[in-house]
């Protein structure tokens, strides 16, 4: 069973989804596909076009960001949400995930969340953020990746893991250089279970929300 990376910034990885962000892949590399927060600006919008392009045309952009708000680096906020809401509009239609990035802003989230009529599948990747945090958003479709955070005691992504529903979980490398399997042996001790009953959870949880399949 393959130990996925479902959200990593290294081409070429077997079983992984590499952060393409704006650019155009050749077919055959599973990505993800998007407009990060840091990267929008007044012309934000025919990066989208070219975006929904590929997506429909491309069976391998597998989801659609990073995507979300960022209060620390982003733009305007009123800006960051005219882009969150096309993207994610565009991930509930062809029913795969959106990657989210989400700093200081989970009340935007929430907002949106509480608003929107057909919201998709949201993970949050490199999830480090309070228990309790995470305890508002399972009433929504809204599921957690786990990356090097993981790898630190005592961290807020540890206590969060340990609590965790196991069909809301994922795992990353995102761009910290730390190898997938890491990740995976770091889980299997904190929830003492077999890194190959993990792999085979992320995958079933993955096909659980996803119209694009993995095996």
């Amino acid at each position: 069973m393959h130990c996925w990376d479902f959200h990593t910034h290294r081409q070429g990885q077997l079983h992984s989804i590499f952060q393409a962000g704006k650019s155009i892949l050749a077919e055959g590399i599973s990505v993800s596909m998007g407009i990060h927060p840091w990267e929008l600006d007044s012309n934000w919008a025919t990066d989208f076009e070219k975006i929904k392009r590929e997506v429909d045309q491309n069976p391998f952009v597998m989801a659609i960001g990073e995507s979300g708000f960022d209060r620390l680096k982003g733009p305007d906020i009123p800006l960051q949400k005219e882009a969150f809401f096309a993207q994610a509009s565009l991930a509930a239609r062809l029913e795969i995930p959106l990657i989210l990035h989400c700093v200081k802003s989970h009340d935007l989230l929430l907002e949106y969340l509480k608003s929107a009529k057909n919201p998709p599948n949201l993970i949050w990747h490199g999830w480090n953020q309070k228990p309790e945090l995470a305890r508002q958003l399972l009433p929504f479709p809204v599921f957690f990746s786990f990356g090097k955070h993981i790898l630190h005691p005592g961290s807020n992504a540890e206590h969060w893991l340990k609590s965790c529903p196991l069909d809301r979980v994922f795992f990353e490398t995102d761009d910290s250089g730390a190898e997938i399997d890491s990740i995976y042996q770091a889980a299997s001790l904190l929830l003492q279970l077999p890194v190959a009953s993990l792999a085979t959870q992320v995958i079933a949880n993955w096909n659980a929300i996803s119209k694009r399949k993995i095996s």
